[in-house]
């Protein structure tokens, strides 16, 4: 598969997203019109549930927020990528692998906090995601939530995605911020669409010479970087469903920029816990440091090591689980 063919066709999946929420809020509209025109006065309308089975949806946050006195931990591991085949076996055992522990609680209605650390670069992250609308039929035909995000390296070596070294304590936080907008459109399909900002306080990068008029420019990414993410879910049994997540970056930077994230896996929810299991290009299990400096590609790849053009991408084994407790 071509590199250009393949970004081509999982580009469409924006716009096929985008064109699944259109057609739900076109069929709700009808219905609230069949509703005007009955006889009987309808009754109060009540927001609909279950969206999704969690607050992710593999590499990204979900519309939904517990209720009120919700207590949730989390627990997510990448592995390595397989591409090294049995000696790592398929990079379960490789020493790349990642992990982040978080919990969140909901104190108020439609709030919820939360905290958590990840191995790689020991990075702290805080995180609130308010409710702002839920889908309530002849009213909201979306739900619509915002998530942000900041986070803060605390390794001692703490170097930037260029390899040269952390200089000032602030040079260490990121942000990321991002407006979901969902809909539940059949009692098995869910949707969602995610325009994200990330922000990193410093930039790395290296002078070079313009091939072409061999004038000096400087090769660095830009301090704020844009994307946008559709996520689908499809329940197929009461507990089970096929989650998807693609991740695609608009942001052009001059060098070091990020490659797009496909994730495909299987989710297993009960009153309590869910659990998914996946195969992913995203690693570093923190919001904009995926969006910012993801260089796992879902499409053929050049090895920088050899020069050689390589197929199949490169993937993550990886997996969620979240438990929630109620007071």
């Amino acid at each position: 598969m071509k590199i250009s063919n393949a970004r081509e066709k999982f580009r469409l999946i924006l716009i096929v997203g985008a064109s699944l929420l259109v057609i739900g809020i076109n069929s709700q509209a009808q219905d609230s019109t069949k509703q005007t025109n009955a006889t009987e006065p309808p009754p109060k309308p009540k927001p609909v549930k279950n969206t999704f089975g969690s607050q992710w949806i593999i590499e990204n946050q979900t519309v939904m927020v517990p209720v009120k006195g919700t207590l949730e931990l989390d627990f997510q591991h990448r592995f390595g990528v397989v591409g090294n085949g049995y000696q790592d076996f398929w990079g379960l055992f490789s020493p790349s692998f990642d992990i982040r522990i978080g919990a969140s609680y909901s104190p108020v209605k439609n709030l919820d906090l939360g905290i958590g650390i990840t191995k790689t670069g020991l990075l702290w992250d805080g995180s609130a995601k308010y409710a702002i609308i839920q889908q309530t039929n002849g009213v909201y035909p979306v739900s619509v939530t915002f998530f942000g995000d900041a986070a803060i390296n605390t390794f001692k070596d703490a170097a930037l995605y260029d390899g040269s070294p952390v200089m000032h304590n602030s040079d260490r936080w990121t942000f990321f911020s991002s407006l979901i907008i969902a809909r539940k459109i059949t009692d098995r399909l869910s949707v969602q669409i995610t325009p994200s900002l990330s922000h990193q306080n410093a930039v790395g990068g290296y002078y070079t010479k313009n091939d072409t008029s061999g004038s000096t420019i400087y090769k660095s990414m830009y301090h704020d970087h844009f994307a946008i993410a559709v996520c689908a879910r499809y329940k197929f049994s009461t507990y089970s469903s096929i989650i998807f997540d693609y991740d695609q970056p608009i942001t052009k930077h001059p060098d070091f920029n990020p490659n797009p994230n496909l994730s495909l896996g299987i989710e297993i929810t009960t009153s309590g816990h869910c659990f998914q299991m996946f195969v992913t290009n995203y690693s570093l299990l923190n919001p904009q440091n995926n969006n910012l400096w993801n260089r796992n590609s879902p499409f053929s790849y050049t090895d920088k090591s050899t020069g050689t053009s390589v197929s199949g991408g490169q993937w993550v084994i990886g997996f969620n689980l979240t438990k929630l407790w109620n007071y």
